[in-house]
Order: structure tokens, then sequence, then C-alpha cells
């Protein structure tokens, strides 16, 4: 009867090591595919080495993970695009066959918006003006990332926000923040109203005092402007955020990771 129970107790230690050691196996690192799509921010106007703005930066952030083997990105940025434009370039057969396998879409849009309202009002420009429009913006983005859901209900999708480009190149009113953030809390709205998507907040990064973040043009950021963008889009999804936008693809060894 001992040799019995010893041989059943050393059956269990044995069992219990095994689930022990499952338990706390580090998972295998993943490959992650990116489409980025928008306007000038990710087509990387104003960086010098031609390379996709943020995108490099991010790839690299993204790949310094152990839980990462290698981050693919497929770039779609073109400069000037708004919502309307965005999407009306999501029916094309090339942008869309990319988002139905990507793992991870990022969004930049809804500078061009802004402008927009600027360029066309001018002579007798108002923040009415600014909250009529934003409006349709939202409207607009709203059916942006309801495309993108209906392509590829797995990927996880993040928005990155607008900053303020009025003190740079067109007037300077008091209202400029007012304007900025009431879009972005639009953007922000929108993007809660999906699953595994992820609101990112740059408009606190290009404010007073950020000259050295911009551009010759004064308008677009630099090489530094965009690897801060990266930095605050790796802040915002890394650890528990990222393994949601990758339906646990990528699955971090110890909860809390950063």
């Amino acid at each position: 009867m001992k040799r019995v129970l010893a041989g059943l107790f050393l059956i269990v230690g044995i069992a219990g090591c095994g689930n022990g050691a499952q338990e706390t196996a580090a998972p295998v690192p993943q490959n992650v595919d990116v489409v980025s799509i928008g306007d000038s921010l990710t087509e990387g106007v104003g960086d010098s080495t031609n390379s996709g703005g943020y995108v490099p930066y991010l790839e690299q952030q993204l790949e310094s993970l152990d839980e990462i083997d290698e981050v693919s990105f497929v770039n779609f940025g073109k400069k000037g695009n708004r919502t309307d434009q965005l999407l009306k370039r999501l029916q094309t057969e090339e942008i869309q066959a990319e988002i139905e396998k990507a793992d991870i879409v990022m969004i930049t849009i809804g500078g061009n918006d802004v402008v927009k309202v600027m360029k066309e009002n001018w002579s007798n420009l108002t923040i009415e003006n600014f909250e009529q429009e934003e409006i349709g913006y939202g409207e607009r983005l709203h059916a942006i990332l309801t495309e993108i859901r209906n392509l590829n209900d797995d990927a996880g999708i993040v928005l990155v926000g607008i900053y303020n480009p009025f003190g740079k190149i067109f007037v300077e009113t008091e209202e400029d923040e007012e304007i900025v953030r009431s879009w972005n809390e639009t953007g922000e709205a929108v993007a809660a109203e999906f699953d595994q998507t992820a609101f990112v907040s740059i408009e606190n990064i290009f404010t007073e005092g950020s000259d050295g973040l911009f551009f010759e043009d004064q308008f677009h950021p630099n090489d530094l402007g965009y690897e801060q963008i990266a930095e605050r889009i790796f802040d915002t999804i890394n650890g528990t955020p990222l393994e949601r936008l990758t339906n646990q693809k990528i699955v971090f060894a110890n909860e809390g990771s950063n």
C-alpha cells in the first residue's frame, strides 16, 4: 500500500510541476502585420529619411518587446488626405486586401479637415464654423472605422488624434486649443464605440515651446517630432492594450508587463 501511495504522490508531483512550467512558460514571439493609412503624418512629410514618419520609430519600439519577433508595416499615407478622401481610398482593392490580413490598422486623419474649414471661411472665421464641421467629421470618422471593421473584424484599430496647426502658419486665436480639444474628444468618442480600438492623443506634444519638433514648413513634424509621436503611440498601446488590439495574438509573459 505504501508503494502504491508513493507512486500516486509521485504522479501528482510530476503533474503539478508540469502545470507550473506551463503557466510560467514565455509566449512564443509573434510577427505582427500593421497597415498605416491616413494623411501626411502617415506618409511622413518632414521626415528627412523619407522612411514613413513615425513608422520606423514605432517599428523599432515594438520589435524591442520580447513578445514580438518582427513587425511589418504597409504604409498608405497620402499628403493632404481628409476623412472624405480616405473613405474613398478605402474602396481600392490594394488597401482593402492589406487591411483584410492586418493585425493592426493605424490611422492619422483629421488635420486637413480642420485646415479645410479655415480656408473656406478665411474672411469670416468663427468657432461656429468648426463646430458645424466637427459633426460631419465625426460621422465620416465613424464610417472609416466601420469600413475597416467590415473588412477585418479581428484587427485592432489605433486612431491617432490631431494637434493644433493654427499658431504656426495660420492665424492664432484664443479658441485654438478649444477647437482642437473638441475635435479630439469627438475622435476619442468615436473610437470608444468600436471594440479593439484605441485612441492616441498627441495634442500636448505640439504645444507652446515645441518649435524644435517641427519641419521647416512649420506645420509638419520633423524627425524628432515623429519620434515623439511614435513614443506616444507605443506608450498608449503597450502591455494589456496591445494584447486586446491583437486579440491575444500578442500575450505578455507577466501580467502588467511594460
